[in-house]
């Protein structure tokens, strides 16, 4: 076990290993893409239906069987299904990481809405504020936490999953796992899942960092 470690340590340092087309620092930046434009493309679509569905109060058991649909897909069975649809293309991976991310938007943010007081509401109308003012200035700041863990926990599975990417001849981290699987270099497959693991932690204290920066941005301003 030590020596597999040690192997994995040198193997992770090596400059070698950080250089060329397959070096690692290539390979994290093809999964930092995969990763944020699946995640970019999800939010796109997920944000303004889990708003609509909390401000109106109309959808809520489609923003509640989302995450189960979410959690039951198999995305590997839905990048293969896409992938012999639409032939050699990149988009059958993303099309597994959008619909893979979608769901923990759409409910966070409905949870993040739904949880705002009613009371809240009712006193912002009775101020005067019409329907977009409440919800861009009422609901969606109140809610913004929650929105917030939504998008953390949907960063974090799409980075963990983009390594399905390799498994339909693309890059990415996930090509030293399913390369190492292949050639039985247990070392390499150590390093490719370490590597995601990394990255996710980093992207999710990054998230953390501008989350925590928001809220004392607003509580300052508010004072």
């Amino acid at each position: 076990m030590y020596e597999l470690f040690k192997n994995l340590g040198s193997w992770l340092i090596s400059g070698d290993q950080w250089s060329g087309s397959d070096g690692i620092a290539h390979r994290i930046a093809e999964h930092l893409e995969y990763s944020l434009f699946a995640t970019l493309i999800a939010a796109a679509i997920a944000l303004p239906l889990g708003l609509l569905i909390g401000h109106t109060g109309k959808g809520a058991f489609l923003a509640i069987n989302l995450s189960s649909f979410g959690r039951a897909l198999p995305t590997v069975g839905l990048v293969v299904l896409v992938f012999l649809i639409s032939g050699l293309s990149l988009w059958s991976v993303y099309v597994a990481l959008v619909v893979l991310a979608v769901p923990a938007i759409v409910t966070n943010t409905y949870a993040g809405m739904s949880a705002v007081d009613p009371e809240v509401k009712d006193a912002a109308r009775g101020q005067g504020m019409r329907g977009h003012q409440v919800l861009f200035q009422v609901e969606i700041p109140l809610a913004l936490p929650l929105i917030m863990t939504g998008l953390r926990l949907s960063l974090i599975q799409v980075v963990s999953t983009a390594t399905i990417a390799a498994y339909v001849s693309f890059g990415g981290l996930g090509r030293y796992v399913f390369d190492g699987l292949a050639q039985r270099d247990l070392v390499q497959v150590l390093g490719g899942a370490a590597l995601v693991a990394i990255v996710a932690v980093v992207l999710d204290l990054a998230l953390a960092g501008l989350q925590r920066y928001l809220f004392r941005h607003r509580r300052t301003a508010a004072h």
